[in-house]
């Protein structure tokens, strides 16, 4: 048979989970090529760029679409396993999963809200001609948008879910790759200290040290609020510094960003979704999956002398 589509590979997906254990990205593949009979030149077609297999893109989608409907999680790097709520819809014997089903819970529409542009050119449930009002340069602008969205949930998923010794290590690669803290050993040095649940220190602001910056960083939950960064700023005040950094894997609230921006010392707040896009932009723990280049005419060229 074709191979399905990604949201007609989701309800078999959650059915290969139902046992509750942690599974491979693997073991999912193999289970889901018997389930659906596919051929052995099936399970090995691959995308035009020619460097995944189309089952395998498929099935990362539909998981990846579940779990931000928190009917998976993911466990630790290519493993993964049901939720209890996952595990409620099995009992319920649904026909099919698909978007419009997953619509119906709020962690989902929360997380298609904040992209709104890319949710129409997810849903596969919306009309074709919502997909040709854009242009090919606009559809493919999207996609890499929703790409690089989903692949900042899952550094944020990996970061809260790592050791305090590992996002102290993530924190100074990421500062080095920017350009702070000289060399890397430079900045380990300075950052060093633990902290509870993060880490205490501080940085060089340039290669020369002309200037040192604080740091405060929290692998926290919950958002930081105010009374944090009042504390920050007073350890600040103390050390008669000028400048830090406070690096969280959650969010600030509204009266901590307003705060951090009244006061005469400069606060920077790193929340956790711009720590992941500092990690992609800064490649830290990342890896190129695939490179286009997107050629134009040149009329110059063309150009008769």
């Amino acid at each position: 048979m074709a191979i399905p589509d990604f949201q007609s590979i989701m309800l078999p997906l959650l059915k290969f989970c139902a046992d509750g254990k942690e599974h491979t990205n693997r073991e999912a593949l193999d289970a889901l090529a018997q389930e659906f009979g596919l051929t052995e030149e099936e399970q090995k077609e691959l995308l035009p760029t020619g460097q995944q297999c189309v089952i395998d893109n498929r099935v990362a989608w539909a998981r990846a679409h579940m779990k931000m409907a928190d009917i998976l999680e993911n466990t630790r790097r290519g493993v993964f396993r049901i939720t209890e709520r996952g595990q409620d819809i099995l009992k319920e014997n649904p026909q099919e999963i698909n978007l419009r089903f997953l619509r119906k819970f709020p962690e989902y529409e929360a997380a298609r809200d904040k992209h709104k542009e890319n949710r129409r050119q997810q849903e596969s449930s919306s009309g074709p001609e919502e997909q040709e009002t854009k242009t090919p340069a606009e559809q493919l602008e999207y996609a890499y948008q929703t790409l690089r969205e989903n692949l900042a949930s899952e550094i944020i998923a990996q970061l809260k879910s790592a050791s305090p010794v590992f996002f102290e290590k993530v924190v100074v690669e990421v500062l080095v790759k920017m350009g702070y803290g000289g060399s890397r050993k430079d900045a380990g040095q300075a950052i060093g200290r633990s902290g509870d649940e993060g880490i205490d220190g501080i940085i060089k602001e340039d290669r020369l040290g002309l200037d040192i910056i604080y740091i405060q960083a929290k692998k926290w939950e919950d958002p930081i609020s105010r009374p944090e960064i009042q504390k920050f700023a007073g350890a600040l005040q103390g050390k008669r510094a000028r400048k830090g950094i406070f690096i969280t894997t959650s969010r600030f609230c509204d009266t901590a960003k307003e705060f951090a921006a009244n006061i005469d010392n400069k606060i920077i707040l790193i929340d956790g979704q711009q720590l992941a896009q500092f990690m992609i932009d800064f490649g830290v723990g990342v890896a190129t999956d695939a490179v286009y280049e997107l050629k134009r005419l040149d009329s110059d060229y063309f150009t008769d002398n």
